[in-house]
């Protein structure tokens, strides 16, 4: 990650959680606040207890709490626009506690809700100079009707979990089509390797906590 600019702090993995490594879920940092994740499905009710510890160092620690549920790949931050899937892993009351936490710094909650996919961000991303890249189907596209949008191709659904880094976009490997449409957009791109991860249900952003 050095050669994007990033300094790395690596979360001590617990190997009893075999989703753990998919730290996006656990937390999401709003400027000065880490909101921490209240899990959707009990298997993984015990994953943010490291990341807490970490961010606790850096940030205003907030909880989500039950009957609330919230994870971090349901939760898409535009600067001060903060759209939050609605899905099996997100729930109305974890929107309603996100709120609460940050209304007050200025951010704007816009509940977005999702069909027959796993979290928001499966579908769609933000990679940067008011471009959003979604894969159709799953949601009202309406919601981002102000945003430039990359229609991801028909059986390149996997590509449209991107991440943006300074100006980087980093790509999974394997989807060339969504890759030039990005290029086209102007943007430079990064192909990683993400097959293993994969396997397990997990996408490029679910594997870090920006902040």
């Amino acid at each position: 990650m050095g050669r994007l600019g990033l300094s790395v702090i690596r979360v001590k993995a617990d190997h009893r959680l075999p989703d753990c490594c998919f730290v996006e879920d656990t937390a999401v940092v709003f400027g000065g606040k880490a909101v921490i994740s209240y899990m959707g499905i009990g298997s993984r009710i015990h994953e943010p207890l490291e990341i807490r510890k970490v961010l606790a160092d850096y940030k205003k620690i907030c909880f989500i709490k039950a009957p609330a549920a919230m994870e971090g790949g349901d939760v898409l931050k535009i600067g001060k626009k903060v759209y939050i899937g609605l899905s099996r892993r997100t729930n109305q009351y974890g929107i309603q506690q996100v709120r609460s936490f940050i209304s007050e710094d200025g951010y704007r909650i816009i509940p977005v809700k999702t069909e027959n996919i796993l979290h928001l961000k499966s579908a769609c991303t933000y990679i940067g100079n008011d471009v959003i890249l979604l894969y159709p189907g799953h949601f009202d596209r309406g919601a981002f009707s102000r945003y430039t949008k990359i229609i991801v191709p028909k059986g390149e659904a996997y590509g449209a979990n991107c991440l943006s880094i300074n100006g980087k976009v980093l790509v999974p490997k394997g989807f060339p089509h969504t890759k030039k449409l990005i290029e086209n957009e102007g943007f430079e791109t990064i192909v990683v390797e993400m097959s293993e991860f994969r396997k397990g249900d997990g996408s490029l952003t679910c594997l870090s906590v920006i902040f």
